[in-house]
Order: C-alpha cells, then sequence, then structure tokens
C-alpha cells in the first residue's frame, strides 16, 4: 500500500524544501566555519524538485519519507555544489541565485569553491544513509557519480563553456546532448532513486526522467527570454546577450513551447503502468513548463 500523498504540489514542494533544508544544516551543525555556513546557505531558497522526486518516486514504490530524505538531501547538495560552481567568474559569473548574492559574493570565491567541493562530497554521505538495502544503495551511489561527472552533468558543462568560443554554434542535437548531461542527468537520477530503492524496473521513470529534464531546460530558455528577474532570482537575457544556441534559437520561441508540451505528454504517458497513483509526478512535469523559476 503507497504512502499517502496529503499535500497539492505546491505545498509538498516546499515541505520537501524544508525538511531538505534541516537534514543538511543537522550534518553540518557541528562544524563552526565559514565554509560550512556557506553549504547551508547555497541549499536554502531552492523548489528541491530533484529532492521531491525522490521522496514521491520512493512513495510510488512503497517507501516513505523518512527512508529516503537522506538520497533527497543528498541530491539537493549536489545540484547546490553545480550551481555554486556555475557561478564563479571562471563560468557565468553571477551575481545572483534564487534572488540573493551568490556564494562567492557572499563570502569569496575561496570559499565558494570549497563549499561547492564539500557539499559534493557530502552529498555521497547522505546517499550512503539511504535505508535500503546495501544493494540499492551502491546503485543509488553508483548512479549519482554516472549522472554528476563527465559522462553527464560535468560533461554537459564542459560542453556548454567550449561553446562559448567554438567556431560554428551547436547544431539542435548537440545543444540536446549538452543539456541532456548538464541538466537532465540529475533530474534523471532522482526520478530512478523510487525504483532504485525498491530493485524496481527502472525504464518507465527513465523515460519520464529524460523527457522532464528535457522540458526542464526548455522552460528554462524561455525564462531567460519572458521571465522576470525578479521572480526568476537571477539574471535574465543572458543567453541572447552571448549568443547561445539554446533550443528557442534552434526552434524559435513558439517552436520550443511546443516541444516543451511534447515532451509533458511523453513524460505523462509513460507513468502509465503506474495509473492514478503517479498523478503527483503528471503534475510535476506539467509544473515544470508553467513555473516563473
Amino acid at each position: 500500500m503507497l504512502a499517502a500523498r496529503p499535500l497539492p504540489l505546491d505545498q509538498a514542494l516546499a515541505q520537501t524544501a524544508l525538511a531538505v533544508d534541516a537534514y543538511v544544516k543537522a550534518a553540518l551543525a557541528e562544524f563552526d566555519l565559514p565554509v560550512a555556513r556557506a553549504m547551508s546557505y547555497a541549499v536554502e531558497g531552492g523548489k528541491s524538485l530533484r529532492g521531491f522526486l525522490v521522496l514521491e518516486t520512493a512513495r510510488l514504490h512503497g517507501i516513505g519519507g523518512g527512508a529516503a530524505i537522506s538520497a533527497a538531501a543528498a541530491i539537493e547538495c549536489l545540484h547546490a555544489y553545480s550551481l555554486i560552481h556555475d557561478d564563479l567568474p571562471c563560468m557565468d559569473d553571477d551575481d545572483l541565485r534564487r534572488g540573493r548574492p551568490t556564494v562567492h559574493r557572499k563570502w569569496d570565491e575561496a570559499t565558494a569553491v570549497l563549499a561547492g567541493d564539500a557539499l559534493q562530497s557530502l552529498a555521497f554521505e547522505l546517499v550512503l544513509e539511504t535505508e535500503c538495502s546495501a544493494e540499492a544503495r551502491l546503485d543509488l551511489a553508483r548512479g549519482l557519480a554516472k549522472a554528476a561527472g563527465v559522462g553527464g552533468m560535468i560533461g554537459g558543462q564542459a560542453m556548454d563553456i567550449a561553446a562559448e568560443t567554438a567556431a560554428t554554434p551547436l547544431s539542435l542535437a548537440d545543444v540536446e546532448a549538452l543539456q541532456s548531461g548538464k541538466t537532465g542527468a540529475l533530474i534523471t537520477w532522482s526520478a530512478l532513486a523510487g525504483p532504485r530503492m525498491a530493485r524496481s524496473d527502472l525504464r518507465p521513470l527513465k523515460v519520464y526522467g529524460d523527457a522532464l529534464g528535457r522540458a526542464f531546460q526548455i522552460a528554462d530558455d524561455i525564462l531567460d527570454v519572458e521571465g522576470d528577474a525578479s521572480a526568476v532570482g537571477k539574471a535574465v537575457g543572458k543567453d541572447a546577450n552571448a549568443g547561445k544556441a539554446t533550443f528557442i534559437s534552434h526552434l524559435g520561441l513558439d517552436g520550443a513551447k511546443r516541444l516543451a508540451k511534447d515532451l509533458v505528454t511523453e513524460a505523462c504517458d509513460a507513468l502509465a503502468d503506474y495509473g492514478s497513483d503517479a498523478e503527483t509526478l503528471r503534475d510535476v512535469a506539467r509544473f515544470v513548463i508553467a513555473r516563473d523559476r
């Protein structure tokens, strides 16, 4: 029997964010250091979408939040690390993240680098505290390493940086490959956390996660064009100003919106075998292209 899902999506996301923040703060409570405070600061204030996917796919497989919260905190730590480093002057050189000063602005660059490094380490510490079988914990950790590494997020980021000085713009296929690593890999890992913990079939949620990750990135591209900086919580218009190849530069704004809607349909269709139990995950798919930040 499934654990209860008593809250609407917006409330459930907010509750997840609070639970993740509290879990990370508890893990760092013994360290009275600026770098530990920077780590906690970097995790605060996000949507906790990835952490929510961990908890919701666990619930879908009959696993309660108490057993999965460490994995949810782990993915949010790893995501926060990536944002800290992405904001650095040597990368995107951003002053704002989630409506607040970026970590290197609030502290300094050295603290930001170390905070990001330490959050990556903490992510693997936390994922190995997940309450499931040793085999499942190993699978979660191995999958997280692959999703975060050169075959996933880091590889996508490296492609993005290389594209800034390339002689020719990226093709649409290149943009899709770049974003499937940079953005999509961690989202797919989050969607697979539940079936990995339950030692269940990964295929439906792999299709769901991949489609969701692509839709999420297209929505980010749209927000960079149409979003309001005060709502988004960071600078907008940077992609166009930098001449970056994006889904919008290839498909146009309307074409990108159509593709995002098609991907939401693909994500929702992948959940057919779960029936009405997966309605929250369908809500998540619809949310990622309707959000304003």
